[in-house]
């Protein structure tokens, strides 16, 4: 006969509400207590169900998650592992929709009112429309931004933001400090409004380059899996090769560097690369890039959301994180002829 939810409470000295707790609501447990119902829960081979769980305590125990960008990217992936090491500590589930098309998009805005299904809903680099935010509000429940909408332009009940416009301000004026002049821009040409925060980063460095004289020349590639090549093609095909080129994210700035280096250009002696992100091998390529860190914005995110469906008080319920340049070897002062 397998053991119940009373015979973990009896064998660990606590209340069935304890073991409860334990297993769906661990942050109103001590670590010791819980660690201690866990062990004895495992020898009892006793697991709780969470349907039992959220039929109980009225809630469903999943999160919604929509986010526009492809998951197996990094910057989704740590936003996706920052929210779930906090959501699946507390028991709760993860429910991730990505939309990666106008179609999609509508269609999910459509339904999302009659689905309910979810006790909260993060919404990740997206541009969202006051129509889409009042499908989001019908539901009835918390909504959080992650790098999607500034405080005076949403009707959100939290938002973090890695602040764009200073990252790609520093972005900017590094390059500018180097002596570079002839600066390139490179981005992609994936549908913006699905993808808000690297906008922000493209209008804000263009301006400060504006703001000192310089129009940068705008290399726009498809996102695809041929972008950098077709980038490199664009580059080389110009009347002058930019001294300087910035990146909206390192997953262009890195590969970029290899693929022009292939067609004899050194980085930096030929053309300073700069990236935004600070992400996989931006450290062992020598990239100088904009850090931000998605998986601790992420883990911030998921408090809020836990805090808002507790119906507990959230201090600074709109915050922007500072971006912070980081100056490694791939961008040096231009050299004067």
């Amino acid at each position: 006969m397998s053991a119940n939810i009373q015979d973990v409470a009896n064998k660990a000295h606590v209340s069935v509400s304890t073991v409860s707790r334990s297993f769906t609501r661990p942050n109103l447990v001590s670590a010791s207590t819980r660690n201690k119902v866990l062990a004895i829960a495992e020898q009892l081979n006793f697991s709780i169900s969470k349907s039992a769980a959220a039929l109980k305590s009225g809630k469903t125990l999943r999160i919604a998650l929509l986010i526009s960008d492809q998951i197996r990217l990094w910057f989704s992936a740590s936003i996706i592992q920052g929210l779930n090491q906090v959501f699946h500590t507390a028991g709760y589930d993860l429910s991730i929709f990505q939309i990666s098309s106008s179609k999609e998009r509508s269609e999910f805005f459509t339904m999302l009112p009659t689905r309910r299904n979810a006790d909260a809903v993060v919404v990740c680099s997206f541009d969202v429309n006051t129509n889409e935010i009042a499908q989001l509000k019908s539901t009835g429940v918390p909504i959080v931004g992650i790098n999607c909408l500034y405080p005076q332009k949403c009707d959100f009940d939290a938002t973090i933001n890695i602040d764009d416009d200073q990252g790609a301000r520093l972005m900017a004026r590094h390059l500018i400090g180097l002596g570079h002049h002839n600066i390139a821009y490179v981005r992609t040409t994936r549908d913006v409004s699905l993808h808000f925060s690297v906008l922000q980063r493209y209008h804000s460095f263009i301006d400060e380059c504006q703001n000192s004289g310089i129009t940068p020349t705008e290399i726009v590639a498809p996102a695809n899996s041929d972008r950098i090549s077709a980038i490199v093609s664009m580059l080389l095909g110009s009347s002058i090769m930019p001294t300087a080129i910035a990146c909206q994210e390192d997953g262009i700035a890195i590969p970029l560097m290899f693929q022009l280096a292939r067609s004899g250009y050194s980085t930096p002696k030929d053309v300073s690369i700069i990236g935004f992100d600070d992400s996989f091998y931006a450290h062992e390529t020598g990239l100088t890039t904009i850090r931000q860190d998605p998986v601790d914005i992420a883990s911030t995110a998921a408090n809020i959301t836990l805090a808002l469906i507790n119906a507990e008080k959230v201090e600074d319920q709109y915050r922007i994180v500072p971006a912070q340049l980081i100056v490694r070897s791939s961008t040096a002062a231009l050299l004067k002829e």
